[in-house]
């Protein structure tokens, strides 16, 4: 049966012709962005009240601390002694800055709990500065959370859903300072970095901004940049960048397999090429079964039987062991000429091999050196 279907897969592959669709351009504001046009990272460190006694324990020293010096700046001076509360917790608090907002805008924020707390769940952030790298600050957050999970506990027992300890703060963090996003450099010059480098791409990228805005425009300088120079035209900067972004290109295909283990997910190219290979896919289980069986003598009026009246009876354990072999389904020898990954799944895929098989087949292709692409494991 296995060599009837390897026959006739063969043929199959014989007569498949590999028909790849036609590349569409693409603009460049999709394959990269701007030198300066880029997010900021901000962090702070606050308190979230209200908690219904499942903030941090009295162990928690910074939390302590951290509440007296927040009711401190609010005029009430409390002895540490004196703190002994599990409605408040002490979190670390993210957000990011786009390179476009303003002041006044409002960003979203992520709550960490740092402490003991079991969970944050109809909490309230105090109002915390969200500062950057520099150390100034950019925002301040403050507002009730929204947590996407809950956690109870009554007489050790405990009833819990997701992760309660972390939450967030949808666009409750304010913008009190923004940032001056330089994107032109000194000398007029652009540049132009490539969300995934290849020098074919930059060179196309180049050589179309220069078909369209003048010969000496743009150049690649490297792989993942390509250099553009402004030499202010009527539209302004502005107009100019927008100009640029809508420059569209086709950009190289990057010959790449990425195979998912967890999932037994398999991803390339259609145009990958493989050199002729012998793919002999197949797998024997050999599995010994014991079985044991007791034997009992007969017993007639309370005596045994086949045994003197004074003599112990005794039970006689025998062992019988099966050899089982089988082998294993979707088994084949199929030899492939030069062709590409895609009829390679397609024929795998009609000889029944299932998809951990196949991912074990392009690692085994990949090591012969017979595929022409980057094998990516996940």
């Amino acid at each position: 049966m296995m060599r009837r279907l390897a026959a006739i897969l063969s043929v199959a592959l014989a007569t498949m012709v590999a028909t790849p669709a036609m590349a569409q351009p693409v603009p460049i504001a999709a394959l990269g962005r701007f030198d300066g046009w880029r997010q900021n990272a901000l962090v702070g460190y606050g308190l979230v009240v209200g908690l219904s006694g499942s903030g941090d324990s009295r162990r928690s020293v910074v939390t302590r601390q951290a509440l007296r010096n927040v009711l401190n700046r609010l005029g009430t001076n409390v002895a540490d002694a004196e703190i002994s509360s599990r409605n408040v917790a002490v979190v670390m608090v993210t957000g990011m800055l786009p390179a476009s907002a303003n002041v006044g805008d409002r960003i979203d924020a992520t709550i960490a709990s740092i402490g003991d707390a079991r969970s944050l769940a109809g909490g309230t952030l105090v109002m915390t500065p969200l500062l950057g790298p520099d150390g100034k600050s950019y925002a301040l957050a403050q507002g009730p959370l929204l947590v996407g999970g809950h956690r109870f506990d009554s007489d050790l027992n405990r009833e819990q859903r997701n992760y309660p300890t972390s939450a967030i703060l949808e666009a409750g963090a304010t913008v009190e300072a923004a940032v001056d996003s330089n994107i032109l450099k000194p000398g007029g010059e652009l540049s132009f970095l490539l969300a995934d480098p290849g020098f074919e791409t930059a060179e196309r990228i180049a050589a179309e901004i220069v078909r369209r805005f003048g010969a000496g425009v743009a150049w690649a300088r490297n792989a993942d940049e390509v250099r553009v120079r402004y030499t202010g035209v009527a539209t302004g900067l502005t107009g100019f960048l927008a100009a640029l972004e809508s420059v569209a290109v086709v950009p190289a295909t990057a010959r790449r397999v990425v195979i998912n283990e967890r999932t037994g997910t398999v991803v390339a190219g259609g145009d990958v090429t493989l050199s002729p290979v012998v793919i002999a896919q197949g797998d024997i289980r050999v599995s010994v079964v014991a079985e044991n069986i007791a034997s009992q003598p007969g017993f007639y009026a309370g005596f045994a039987s086949d045994v003197e009246p004074d003599a112990g009876v005794r039970s006689l354990t025998v062992t019988n062991t099966r050899l089982d072999v089988r082998q294993g389904s979707g088994d084949a020898a199929i030899r492939f000429g030069s062709t590409t990954i895609a009829d390679l799944v397609q024929g795998l895929s009609r000889a029944r091999v299932d998809t951990q098989r196949m991912i074990g087949i392009l690692q085994a292709i990949k090591a012969a050196g017979a595929l022409h692409a980057e094998l990516i494991v996940k």
